[in-house]
């Protein structure tokens, strides 16, 4: 595909539209000029947002929506080859591509910065662009959430957006690991904010995504950059030989730095920031200001609003590590108060590989709720279940229960939370539209 002009195409098409990255991507060729058009199976805010900006939205995902003036389809890495617009495009021989691809045809002609890890890449990547932003560097970025302090004046959202057009020629993207698809950037400067044994469905062990990430490392050209935690020793083994300048971040942490987000992985995530802010010679004290005025992510530790006197939180968290991180946050921010976390699990694979360190972290939790796992693309081999979780963290903490729908989440909540809890709903799922979808309604005041 790299032969592949997407700067000639006209008319793009988008299956899986609602996606956090193909919104983006899909908001990126709106700013060019392109007529776009896209399907997906949940009308969203996302997807609301996408048509407020005139992309014309098939909430149906059939064969008719590929159309003959359509000269590119652009489709999410989840979708099945066999699917009906997938068909129809290859029937037709509508050149096709994975969202990766095309990110990586359009970011590769700026100078890209591309932000990777197994945590903190949308918080980094977010904060990164908000010291551009505030330096003047006028960057388009693509990151894989919405920026709370970014209103999209596109769509007219206040929630803020997951595309920043600009002006200039820096491109800021967060690369996912996943399938190895981030080995289509050829970023100039790498940020790589950790690194663990993730996407369990994919990769067969650690050294399995040290292997992507070290051939990513290998395609920053000369005269880059490589900016990572060289205590990390999953990290070290990703960056050893490679022939560009390799920064330090964690000599970047500054220890006074006030932060708006809390947890100590944030302060690593503004290290991470600025050592590559500092790098493009930015002044320190744009740096300090933008990461200081840093107003957060979409769930990520998101505060949602207060229910019966309790502060509601809602985030991304989905493997143990981030657990701990969400779970050490509240308890900086709310020492006296009693935490509630409501769980679930994001799919059966990685639920099973690292069954063990879930029961750890959630047990850190006062109390925890469990729901069904988010089965996503998977089938249940190994017959986890959130029932087996609860079991095994009953062993270390025995106030934790197993709610089997959204609604007993809503009434135990209701009944039993006051001022001094805080809850945090929490999981990479469907388990958002606790506070999405029945909050805002008011069920739960």
């Amino acid at each position: 595909m790299n032969s592949f002009d997407i700067s000639k195409i006209k008319n793009v098409h988008f299956i899986g539209i609602g996606g956090i990255g193909m919104s983006a991507l899909a908001r990126l060729l709106v700013h060019e000029g392109k007529k776009v058009s896209g399907s997906d199976r949940t009308i969203t805010p996302i997807t609301c947002g996408l048509e407020a900006l005139g992309i014309v939205f098939n909430k149906e995902q059939v064969k008719k929506n590929i159309t003959n003036d359509i000269e590119l389809v652009v489709y999410t890495e989840a979708m099945s080859k066999d699917q009906e617009e997938m068909v129809a495009a290859r029937t037709l021989d509508v050149p096709m591509m994975s969202y990766f691809e095309a990110l990586g045809l359009i970011a590769n002609e700026y100078y890209l910065i591309a932000v990777a890890g197994a945590h903190g890449k949308t918080t980094t990547t977010a904060m990164l662009i908000d010291v551009l932003e505030e330096a003047g560097l006028d960057p388009t970025a693509i990151v894989g959430s919405l920026r709370l302090s970014a209103c999209d004046a596109q769509a007219g959202s206040k929630t803020g957006s997951n595309f920043r057009p600009g002006k200039s020629k820096y491109f800021i993207v967060e690369a996912c690991e996943y399938k190895r698809d981030f080995l289509s950037l050829e970023p100039d400067i790498l940020v790589i904010t950790n690194l663990e044994y993730e996407h369990v469905d994919y990769y067969k062990n650690l050294a399995d995504v040290q292997d992507a990430f070290k051939t990513l490392s290998k395609k920053v050209p000369e005269g880059g950059v490589i900016i990572a935690n060289l205590g990390d020793d999953n990290v070290t083994p990703c960056i050893e030989g490679v022939n560009v300048k390799v920064i330090d971040y964690a000599k970047f942490v500054d220890p006074l730095l006030s932060l708006k987000v809390p947890g100590l992985h944030n302060q690593m995530n503004a290290a991470a920031a600025r050592a590559a802010a500092e790098y493009l010679g930015i002044k320190p004290l744009s740096i300090r200001k933008a990461l200081e005025n840093f107003a957060g992510t979409w769930r990520r530790f998101e505060y949602k609003d207060e229910v019966n006197g309790a502060k509601i939180y809602d985030d991304y968290a989905h493997h143990p590590t981030e657990i701990r991180a969400a779970i050490a946050g509240a308890r900086e921010l709310y020492p006296d108060k009693k935490l509630t976390v409501v769980f679930q699990s994001h799919t059966y694979s990685r639920t099973h590989e690292l069954f063990d360190d879930f029961v750890i972290e959630l047990a850190k939790a006062d109390r925890i709720l469990l729901v069904p796992i988010y089965a996503a693309r998977e089938e249940n081999v190994s017959g986890v279940s959130h029932h087996k979780l609860a079991e095994a963290i009953k062993k270390t903490n025995s106030n934790v229960q197993t709610l089997d729908s959204f609604d007993e989440i809503v009434i135990e909540l209701k009944n039993t939370i006051s001022d001094k809890d805080v809850v945090i709903v929490m999981g990479a799922g469907d388990i958002t539209k606790v506070t999405e979808r029945y909050l805002t309604k008011g069920l739960l005041s």
